[in-house]
């Protein structure tokens, strides 16, 4: 097991890292390439197609390049990966990718023969094939199954074929009983939609219905009911939201004895609004509007995000509250809490399972996870922590199928447990139980003998200790030396718990790199309040808490700026931006992945419109008034002098437009700045469509940090931005 070290660092500065004083908000001027939101344009993708020759030529030559990728490949094709599965109906189905199956195999098998060394698998769809034959590059976007009351009826599915990994999707009806696709069945075009069962006829709908039909985030402003066999344009609605909403959405309890239907209005990222269909009408569901609400079988849970105050008593945010259904619809607030969070333990956010008679937490204990299951008894709710592997990060899967009365795997669930060197291993576990039986081992992909990790602190800028995770090599001295990777993401209420990743072990700590993970501010780490205190106007504390790992990491002489590198993607890119802006003499290498990075922007471009929950508004002056001190497009000077980055993105990511990385490369490029920048034409928001684009965009990146801050690493800036 790993050795943490739970100590608080606290190392003085150098008045030659000291932290830059903020500047004064930005005036937004004429933006020259906003022809690069161009998506596919002529243009634009002629601008791409040339950077990304450059930054191959660059990349791609290097003697171990190949051999990277090689082995990067060949570990994401590997037949002793976990296959991942999910329970529908009898069987445990999996999405497969190999070599063979570049796209993806749909297969499934029963739990008893899963567990086995070589499981006997059933091919349902084969998403190669698929694509051939309808001359489509369609990658896999999920299914939505029919619940029943046995196993056999739960024979359709809605399946989401995404054209090279985008968000949207066309969906289409499936017999599971025949593994075909049923012919005059279910069918919506490409949309962002939603779909769920009501019945075998009748699905709840959210899709692309014409102008005015979706929401300015792109997503489904209205809930219909579509009956089997009517035109789409003949369902009825039963839910609108307003454009300025995020989207609607639906959820269908099949419980026997508690059959509900609840219908959802999200009016920001993290405001929803919930309502009970009863009797064809909309009860609403008196909740917090920021709070976590689920029901189950007689229960109401609760997860408020902020204090919540009800009947002169106060709960906690972060807390998990319990109440009995009927009477909380009927306005009574007798609440029982079954977690209180502490200052070093939370729940995770939506971190709640269900068997059919106990409820199971996933709890984060100093960011390592522990499981406890809660069981009604007795007139009380009963606690048990489960004896499982810490420290590490755990989740957890119930396998109980609400539909079915009689269910043999009622009480039974999944618990997958893993750390920075330990390979995933995969439990079948039954309340009541500490004696879980092991299903499938992950073989590790690197040898990890030698290597340690070690959990630190850093002081924030306002005092404030941050907690982060140090993977070190074999051999690995405090001598400023060692090529090191601070990872970080700080948004949205999302932990970065301890993961194995065997693309990180075997290109980058095998080879004699250091890993490090920070647990910013803006996550989820230690509950809702860790999060809150990072968000609009607070948002430079997540930029703040990661440049005191930095420092942290220099004081202590694990590395230097010479080689000491960052990466980020999605809002962790605009981190690893923001951070570049305004720190580039702590870093010698900077890989930001699929960003946000145009704030001024973002909120008009794809789903953008989303995340003004968390940063703002920009088109509001006193909040562009802070956004606009960390925009990094709006930040980078030609008078500064930066490490080389890195920008990686997909043109078909239709969540975070990659115009931000484009356009954010075009300007440093003409402020005569290093840049490389490297766009897959396929992959969504992951960035890749496949195991073969995701081993050659990574081998990229490798090659990139270790070119940076390997043994032959060239000086970084010397001084920090003068901001003011």
């Amino acid at each position: 097991m790993p050795n943490f070290l739970r100590l608080m660092a606290l190392f003085f500065i150098p008045a030659a890292l000291a932290a830059c004083a903020v500047p004064g908000p930005i005036e937004p001027t004429a933006d020259p390439y906003t022809w690069l939101e161009d998506v596919t344009g002529d243009r634009s993708l002629a601008w791409v197609r040339e950077r990304n020759a450059e930054s191959a030529q660059v990349l791609a030559a290097g003697p171990e390049f190949p051999a990277t990728r090689s082995r990067l490949l060949e570990i994401m094709n590997s037949t002793d990966k976990i296959p991942a599965i999910r329970r529908i109906g009898g069987h445990m189905y999996n999405l497969w990718r190999d070599d063979t199956h570049k796209r993806g195999l749909w297969r499934r098998t029963k739990l008893a023969d899963y567990a086995k060394a070589q499981p006997a698998w059933e091919s349902v769809i084969d998403l190669d094939a698929l694509g051939r034959a309808e001359n489509e590059n369609w990658v896999w976007g999920g299914a939505t199954c029919l619940p029943g009351p046995t196993p056999a009826q739960q024979d359709r599915c809605m399946i989401a074929l995404s054209r090279g990994g985008a968000d949207a999707a066309v969906y289409r009806e499936f017999d599971l009983a025949s593994r075909s696709f049923v012919a005059g069945g279910f069918a919506l075009p490409e949309a962002k939609s939603r779909v769920e069962w009501i019945d075998r006829d009748m699905l709840f709908v959210g899709t692309d219905f014409g102008p005015g039909s979706m929401t300015e985030s792109g997503y489904p402003r209205l809930v219909k009911e579509w009956k089997r066999g009517t035109p789409l344009a003949s369902a009825r609605t039963v839910l609108e939201a307003d454009v300025k909403d995020v989207y609607t959405s639906a959820h269908v309890d099949p419980t026997p004895g508690f059959e509900r239907r609840f219908l959802s209005r999200a009016r920001d990222f993290y405001r929803t609004e919930l309502f009970l269909q009863s009797s064809g009408q909309l009860v609403p569901i008196d909740k917090p509007a920021e709070a976590l609400f689920w029901a189950h079988r007689q229960w109401a849970f609760l997860q408020p995000r902020s204090a919540y105050t009800v009947d002169g008593t106060t709960y906690a945010a972060g807390s998990l509250l319990a109440a009995d259904f009927d009477a909380f619809m009927r306005g009574e607030r007798k609440f029982q809490v079954l977690f209180e969070p502490t200052a070093t333990r939370a729940l995770v956010r939506g971190g709640i399972a269900f068997t059919r008679s106990h409820v199971l937490l996933t709890l984060q204990d100093n960011v390592a996870s522990r499981i406890e299951e809660l069981h009604y008894a007795n007139g009380r709710w009963q606690r048990r922590e489960v004896k499982s592997p810490f420290p590490g990060r755990l989740s957890v899967t119930s396998l109980n199928d609400r539909a079915q009365a009689d269910d043999a795997l009622a009480e039974s669930y999944l618990v997958d447990y893993e750390d920075f060197l330990t390979p995933a291993t995969l439990y079948l576990a039954r309340t009541g139980s500490d004696r879980p039986q092991g299903l499938k081992r992950s073989p590790s992909f690197f040898d990890a003998q030698g290597m340690r990790v070690e959990q630190h602190f850093a002081v924030s800028k306002d005092g404030t200790r941050v907690p982060y995770f140090v993977v070190l090599p074999r051999g690995a001295v405090a001598d400023g030396t060692n090529p090191t990777v601070l990872y970080g993401y700080g948004g949205f209420q999302i932990s970065q718990q301890p993961f194995y990743s065997s693309a990180f072990g075997s290109a980058w700590l095998a080879k004699g790199g250091a890993f490090v993970v920070a647990n910013i501010r803006g996550g989820g780490e230690f509950g809702p309040d860790w999060h809150t205190a990072a968000i609009k106007a607070n948002k430079q504390r997540s930029y703040d808490d990661f440049i005191a790992v930095a420092q942290n990491l220099i004081a202590r002489r694990v590395t230097s700026p010479r080689h000491l590198g960052m990466m980020g993607g999605s809002n962790g890119g605009l981190l690893v931006g923001a951070v570049l802006t305004q720190r580039p003499d702590l870093f010698n290498a900077v890989v930001c992945k699929v960003p946000l990075l145009d704030m001024a922007r973002f909120h008009k471009l794809l789903a953008g419109a989303r995340w003004v929950a968390e940063y703002g508004d920009p088109d509001q002056p006193a909040q562009w008034a802070y956004i606009s001190r960390y925009s990094p497009y709006h930040n980078v000077r030609a008078d500064v002098a930066y490490p080389q980055v890195l920008f990686t993105t997909s043109t078909r990511d239709d969540r975070v437009h990659p115009a931000h990385a484009r356009k954010m490369a075009a300007r440093m490029l003409e402020q005569g700045h290093r840049v490389l920048y490297y766009e897959n034409i396929e992959g969504g928001h992951g960035g890749a469509a496949d195991n073969a684009q995701r081993a050659n965009l990574q081998a990229l990146e490798f090659s990139y940090l270790w070119q940076r801050l390997g043994p032959a690493a060239a000086p970084t800036p010397t001084s920090a931005v003068s901001r003011q």
